[in-house]
């Protein structure tokens, strides 16, 4: 695996894919959870609850799937318990991240299009509630994930690897479960953002035009709009996140598709064609790839996050200078 290309491929990007997350990601929690950004618990809430959850998806499916299986092919993380229960939380993590990004999605939409639910929906309250009821649906689901496989091999008794079980392929009752779990990711959530963003574009639209003929009317054209300032950083960060994900879960996406429409089978050892394959893989890693694309957003679109990231990486360096005055 390491002697070719594809392997070799996979064993630079993902321990860079883990070095670049999991301190961005820390970098995210620890700068977001202070209350210095100027964004407001309810937004904050998301954005923590989002951070947590990506770094989860780089430990548990970058870490201890990708690099550990690359590098540490017959460590105990592949005795088959393990190896489920890695399966399972790489299952949980991963839906955790999609749904918390449809409901902050779907709050940011809330916020901007529907002012009369406003005051009601989007509060901290609410936000808590809602990242507490996702979270927990989220285990809850994929909790199914850890009884589909059975052991590869059986030495001296200790069970290694998992291999997927025939029921999960002959069983009605997992065939229904299959199909509920490729709906509700990532199917519905990649709908539903791209719905709550085609509506929140039309209304932005439509609310600037009656804006600017509103104050045509006043004489106020060569003023700023207060409003829409006032508005422009939270719509710039919800279009970033979510454009963002389905930027980078479109291949992903497709690839889904691809499987239940052709018939054809995800990738299972050598019999796999080449261009499936890649198409798999090729998804798989830019779905990765978005769970440490989050703080530079932040970064790019927030000027406070950008001076308390300037801060935190100052403080280290006057700290050092002071021990050696």
């Amino acid at each position: 695996m390491h002697g070719s290309p594809k392997g070799l491929l996979f064993a630079i990007y993902y321990p860079i894919l883990a070095a670049i997350g999991v301190p961005a990601n820390l970098a995210v929690i620890v700068i977001l959870y202070r209350g210095r950004c100027g964004l407001s618990r309810c937004i904050t809430y998301y954005l923590v609850s989002m951070a947590v959850t990506d770094l989860l998806v780089l430990i548990t499916a970058v870490i201890l799937n990708r690099i550990a299986g690359i590098y540490f092919p017959l460590s105990f993380l592949s005795i088959t318990p393990v190896c489920s229960l890695r399966s399972a939380l790489n299952y949980a993590t991963f839906s955790c991240s999609v749904w918390l990004t449809v409901t902050f999605t779907f709050d940011r939409f809330m916020a901007i299009c529907c002012q009369k639910v406003k005051i009601k929906y989007c509060t901290k309250k609410t936000a808590a509630r809602v990242i507490a009821t996702v979270c927990t649906l989220s285990c809850f689901k994929n909790v199914f994930m850890y009884f589909i496989y059975e052991p590869n091999y059986i030495i001296n008794n200790i069970p290694w690897f998992c291999n997927i079980k025939v029921i999960y392929y002959t069983s009605s009752a997992w065939a229904a479960y299959d199909w509920i779990y490729i709906i509700l990711t990532p199917c519905l959530p990649f709908i539903l953002i791209l719905l709550f963003n085609v509506l929140t574009i039309r209304h932005i639209l439509l609310a600037s035009r009656a804006r600017r003929r509103l104050r045509a009317h006043s004489n106020c054209q060569n003023q700023s709009d207060p409003e829409m300032e006032k508005r422009r950083n939270s719509i710039v960060l919800l279009f970033a996140i979510s454009g963002s994900f389905i930027l980078l879960y479109l291949l992903f996406f497709i690839t889904v598709l691809h499987v239940r429409i052709a018939g054809v089978s995800y990738f299972s050892g050598s019999n796999f064609k080449e261009s499936n394959f890649i198409l798999e893989e090729s998804g798989i890693m830019l779905q990765l790839w978005s769970s440490c694309i989050n703080p530079f957003i932040y970064a790019g679109t927030q000027s406070k996050f950008r001076e308390e990231l300037k801060n935190g990486v100052k403080y280290p360096t006057r700290l050092i200078v002071k021990l050696f005055k």
